[in-house]
C-alpha cells in the first residue's frame, strides 16, 4: 500500500478513532488476549484531550477510509517519570485489522518515529503491557531496547498495569 496518507486528526475524525480503538480491542480479545484493551474503554473525550497536548495522527488508504492511527504526546510522567525534553511518546498505535495490509503497524511507527526526529528530539519511548510477549517482541524487532518497567501505571477507565518501558534512538532518521 504505497498510498497510505499520513494526516493529523481533527474534530471529524473523533467518532472514526473510537471505532477504530474499539476495533482493535475486540480483534485482541478474540484472539485471547486480555487484560490490555477493552471497548468502550475510550470516547471521543480521551482524544480530544490528547490532541488539546499532543497530537493524534491517521493513516488513510487511497478512498480517505481510516486503517490506522497512533497518539503522539511529548511527555509521560506516568510511565517514564520526569524527563528532559529528548523524546516523543507513542500510545494507541492500532491499525484495522480487517483492511491493513500487513506491514502497516510498522509504516506507522516509523512515521511516528520520523515525526518525532522532525520534532528535534532524538528518541522514541512507548510502553507495552508487560504481558503481552508477542507485542514486545514486536516492539523489539522494530528496533525499540527495553528500557525499563513500570509497575502499576494509571490506565484509563481501569487499574492501574505493569507496563515494560522501551526506546529507540531516532537521530539517524531526520534524514530520511
Amino acid at each position: 500500500m504505497n498510498d497510505l496518507r499520513i494526516r493529523p486528526a481533527g474534530e471529524a475524525d473523533l467518532s472514526g478513532l473510537v471505532r477504530l480503538r474499539d476495533d482493535a480491542a475486540r480483534w485482541m480479545l478474540a484472539r485471547g488476549i486480555t487484560g490490555q484493551w477493552r471497548p468502550g474503554e475510550l470516547d471521543e473525550d480521551h482524544f480530544r484531550r490528547v490532541m488539546a497536548r499532543g497530537e493524534v495522527w491517521l493513516a488513510e488508504a487511497a478512498d480517505r477510509s481510516v486503517i490506522g492511527a497512533w497518539e503522539l504526546w511529548w511527555e509521560d510522567e506516568d510511565a517514564w517519570g520526569p524527563q528532559p525534553p529528548v523524546a516523543g511518546y507513542v500510545h494507541r498505535l492500532m491499525v484495522d485489522r480487517r483492511v491493513a495490509e500487513p506491514g502497516t503497524g510498522q509504516r506507522l511507527l516509523r512515521a511516528a518515529e520520523r515525526r518525532v526526529a522532525e520534532a528535534g528530539r532524538t528518541r522514541v519511548r512507548l510502553d507495552c503491557l508487560a504481558g503481552n510477549a508477542r507485542l514486545n517482541a514486536y516492539y523489539r524487532a522494530a528496533g525499540y531496547r527495553v528500557a525499563g518497567r513500570k509497575e502499576g501505571k494509571p490506565q484509563p477507565g481501569g487499574a492501574p498495569k505493569t507496563f515494560t518501558l522501551l526506546e529507540k534512538d531516532v537521530r539517524a532518521n531526520r534524514t530520511g
